[in-house]
Order: structure tokens, then sequence, then C-alpha cells
């Protein structure tokens, strides 16, 4: 393995109705707001407690599924990048940590701070017995 370790840290999903969402996953499963781009009221972006990002955008259309990238968070991001480059996968506008691959799939690598937080997530068996 040439890469870094890493685990899925957030799924960013397009919604029409940002508000909806953030109601449904907040009552039903209990996530609530991490992190917000805009306010409350008017968020553009809402990050939850769990690992998902709604995107605000009331005109996205998708046949099934809208989902607009995965947030990967990575011990050693630059040696993710250098293990990527042979895979032909291409550099996307928002920076040299945004990667689209050949089937279109869009991943934005993160560094862990610290970086022994993904070795700490990874630990997690989430199937265990308690």
């Amino acid at each position: 393995m040439n890469g870094s370790k890493a685990y899925l840290e957030h799924v960013a999903i397009w919604v029409k109705d940002i508000h909806w969402h953030i109601r449904f996953f907040e009552d039903v499963l209990g996530m609530t707001m991490r992190e917000v781009d805009g306010t409350v009221e008017e968020p553009r972006q809402y990050w939850t407690l769990g690992g998902l990002q709604f995107i605000q955008d009331p005109k996205h259309e998708a046949p099934e599924g809208r989902l607009a990238h995965l947030g990967v968070m990575c011990e050693d991001m630059e040696a993710a990048l250098a293990a990527a480059r042979p895979y032909h996968v291409t550099e996307m506008p928002q920076g040299r940590n945004w990667l689209r691959l050949p089937d279109g799939l869009a991943v934005e690598l993160i560094q862990a701070k610290p970086a022994s937080c993904v070795a700490r997530a990874l630990d997690i068996n989430p199937r265990a017995e308690a």
C-alpha cells in the first residue's frame, strides 16, 4: 500500500429542500449540526455530526441520487495524492486535494489533524456486540 490510511468523513448531497433534510436527520436520527455555511435560518450548506453534508440547490435535477462528492479523511494526504497519480485522476478546480475519478465521482481528500485520529476512527467496529 503506497497511500495513507483513511476513512469516509462525509458524504455531500445536493438537496432541493435543505430545511426538510436538516429536520429529518435531526429528528429521526439525532444528527445535529456540526457546521453551517450561511446561517441556520438560511443555510447554503449544512454539515451534521454523523457525516452528512447538504448542499442547497432548489433547481438540481438528477434521475437518481444527488451525490456531490465524498469527503475522505487521510492520515497523510500527500501520500494519498501521490498514490492517486497512477490512476489517471484529474485535479478539480476546488484545489489539488479534489480529485475527479475516471467514472466521474468527485473525492475531496482532507488532512486529518492530528493524523492519529484516522487510526482511532478505523479501530471502531460499529457491528461489534456491546
